[in-house]
């Protein structure tokens, strides 16, 4: 640790850090959406699918984000649940244009909510329903209504209308995720 570490750690504004995982079905954004979260710089000037997961890290004001961007194709989804043990928060990402397998993504959703892992955790999730500048896309309210997220009673949640392509609604869902963690993060030192 660097002097300037341990002076940030004694007057308390270190930036404390934050594991979370980014779900969704294959095509959804995730990756897209994390890019947006980047700084100028650190973005990657093409897209592609991710094939089982890749890691990033982006700052928000008061925490450091390392996220693991999940694959979302069929055969890699089983390896989302190797990663639900250390992590604090999820993205799920959720294609808003895409009705007919909105039905699959509810089936990740529960299962995902259900895990040994998960299940008796208050892992916040925030659910950004992406894709919202397409024509087919349905609105936040219904992607929440689709995805069953009313049923969800032991988390905190939050959804977001967003595009990841332009980076709108992106900062609103990670400031209330940021704050969840915050608090989580505090309650534990409590304890």
């Amino acid at each position: 640790m660097g002097l300037l570490d341990k002076i940030a750690k004694f007057f308390g504004i270190r930036n404390e850090e934050a594991n979370i995982l980014v779900v969704g079905l294959d095509n959804s954004g995730k990756t897209t959406i994390l890019n947006q979260l980047k700084s100028d710089d650190a973005r990657a000037m093409d897209i592609v699918p991710t094939i089982g997961f890749t890691v990033e890290k982006f700052k928000t004001k008061a925490l450091t984000i390392t996220a693991f961007d999940m694959s979302g194709q069929g055969r890699y989804r089983t390896l989302w649940e190797q990663y639900y043990r250390d992590c604090q928060g999820i993205i799920f990402v959720v294609d808003s244009s895409d009705k007919i397998r909105m039905v699959v993504a509810r089936d990740e959703l529960e299962s995902l909510i259900k895990h040994q892992e998960l299940a008796n955790r208050r892992v916040p999730v925030l659910f950004f329903a992406n894709k919202m500048d397409l024509r087919d896309s349905v609105s936040s309210v219904k992607v929440s209504s689709l995805m069953g997220l009313e049923e969800i009673r032991d988390k905190p949640w939050y959804i977001c209308a967003s595009n990841g392509l332009t980076g709108e609604g992106l900062h609103e869902g990670v400031e209330w995720l940021t704050e969840q963690l915050k608090s989580s993060m505090a309650a534990k030192k409590k304890k």
